[in-house]
């Protein structure tokens, strides 16, 4: 048997095809701790880095398998326009995934929320619970999970109310025209005296219409975004407490009807 043709393969073939193929995993070692450095340094969550990380490495391996089988003599020009095929048919039939893992890497990039945030997006209001790449949980006030897919989070109108660290809490009462203004808003300023209202800004109170059956009367009160529930819940019952030791009378709309007497009655 004619070793030659065998050796002169091994040699000037197979052996710089592995020579090549350790020197590109070494080389994709080396991109991956460079992009890992620079992803810890990006502070962005676990989910976004592990996604870069997948996604690099899916390419790399890609790249070094189809240089590997170039070297070895493999026609790579077809499995590429078959990849382009393949990938194509895929991306038609999961484009809602991919938009969904899109907007979760746009999330995670531009940060409008992060987990234990209360916000706002698409008529629903809770406190982050979870950024995935496809989804954002968030459990509402009464304790109900809902799980938004990050297409239409990132579509959307997103409204943060955590991210300053203060909100305010605001208290519509009605009061009787018989009771003086500044009486009523002095009795306001008292009832937003709870332990977690903020002094600053100070709480702040003010006549918001005149109606036909009574007053309307604005209170803010501010606390941390934290505390807003209980600010908000301590002012209301505070409210009723401190008119009533006042003597304010609290109304709601109602209509006065006056009978005329009959004639017959008059007389």
């Amino acid at each position: 048997m004619d070793w030659q043709p065998i050796l002169r393969y091994v040699t000037n073939t197979l052996i710089p095809v592995l020579l090549l193929a350790a020197a590109g995993l070494a080389v994709i070692r080396l991109v991956q701790s460079l992009i890992g450095k620079a992803l810890q340094k990006s502070r962005l969550e676990h989910a976004a880095y592990r996604l870069i990380h997948s996604l690099t490495n899916a390419v790399l391996y890609l790249l070094l398998g189809l240089i590997l089988a170039s070297r070895l003599g493999i026609d790579v020009s077809g499995i590429v326009a078959l990849a382009s095929v393949l990938t194509l048919a895929v991306s038609l039939a999961v484009q809602n995934a991919i938009g969904n893992v899109i907007g979760g890497f746009t999330l995670l990039y531009t940060k409008p929320f992060k987990t234990d945030d209360f916000v706002e997006i698409a008529g629903n209001a809770g406190t982050v619970t979870e950024i995935s790449m496809t989804y954002t949980k968030l459990v509402t006030p009464d304790n109900r999970t809902i799980s938004i897919p990050n297409s239409a989070v990132t579509a959307g109108q997103i409204i943060n109310y955590t991210a300053l660290g203060k909100r305010r809490a605001e208290v519509t009462v009605f009061a009787s025209y018989e009771a003086p203004v500044e009486r009523v808003l002095s009795a306001l300023l008292q009832a937003a005296k709870v332990p977690t209202a903020l002094d600053d800004p100070a709480p702040f109170a003010a006549v918001k219409s005149y109606d036909s059956s009574a007053i309307t009367y604005l209170l803010h009160v501010w606390s941390v975004s934290g505390d807003y529930w209980t600010t908000l819940c301590d002012v209301r019952k505070n409210v009723k407490a401190v008119f009533d030791r006042e003597g304010i009378p609290m109304t709601y709309p109602h209509l006065n009807v006056h009978v005329a007497p009959r004639d017959n009655e008059s007389k």
